[in-house]
């Protein structure tokens, strides 16, 4: 079943073109589970096939990963603290993980917005715990659409070269996925290390100036 239904999402990507992508980016950004490992490599493969262009690709994934957060972003402005908490668990945002992404980003603001667009899982909920501590929208869509679209430029350049080289990774979404983790656990961990240093030397600012 799922097997199939990634396979539409391909499909969709593909034959939809730019709209296509942005779409599916749109929808990554949401609650619906659609990976962006198996939507943007295989369009930065389409791209360099020339059935698009790169830049559109990318450009259409930053879009439409910016469209999907800021959806996330309004609802919890509107829905307000109260009925994000009753009924987060079904948005696969239980209370736990709401107050814990509340207070990396009472702390970290904007800069804990952009990490979070470069750092799988995290990224497609981030838009929740901003609406509700009322990042200023600008700002929240600026720094969401910078760090998406450098995702989505990351994963479509690893297509259109990985996939080039092994065409039979679109018929095996599975190997697209496992291939995808092997080679992005690296900028993972670089992500990861540079937050970490960021968070210290702000801390450590802080702490100082408090002396």
């Amino acid at each position: 079943m799922l097997h199939e239904l990634i396979k539409v999402w391909f499909e969709w990507s593909r034959d939809m073109g730019y709209w296509g992508v942005f779409a599916m980016m749109a929808l990554e950004s949401t609650i619906i589970p659609v990976p962006s490992e198996i939507i943007m490599p295989p369009a930065g493969y389409w791209a360099a096939q020339g059935q698009m262009s790169l830049w559109g690709v990318i450009l259409a994934g930053g879009l439409g990963s910016t469209f999907g957060s800021s959806l996330c972003y309004w609802f919890s402005y509107t829905v307000g603290r109260t009925v994000l908490t009753r009924y987060g668990k079904w948005l696969l945002l239980p209370p736990e993980r709401l107050e814990l992404a509340e207070r990396w980003l009472a702390e970290y603001a904007l800069g804990g917005v952009f990490l979070s667009r470069l750092l799988p899982v995290v990224r497609h909920l981030i838009g929740f715990p901003a609406g509700l501590i009322r990042v200023p929208f600008g700002k929240f869509v600026l720094v969401t659409f910078v760090g998406s679209t450098m995702w989505c430029g990351i994963l479509a350049v690893f297509g259109a070269k990985t996939i080039g080289q092994q065409p039979e990774l679109l018929n095996d979404p599975q190997a697209l996925t496992q291939a995808v983790k092997g080679n992005l656990v690296w900028f993972v961990l670089l992500v990861v290390g540079l937050g970490a240093g960021w968070m210290f030397v702000r801390w450590f600012g802080n702490r100082t100036r408090s002396v």
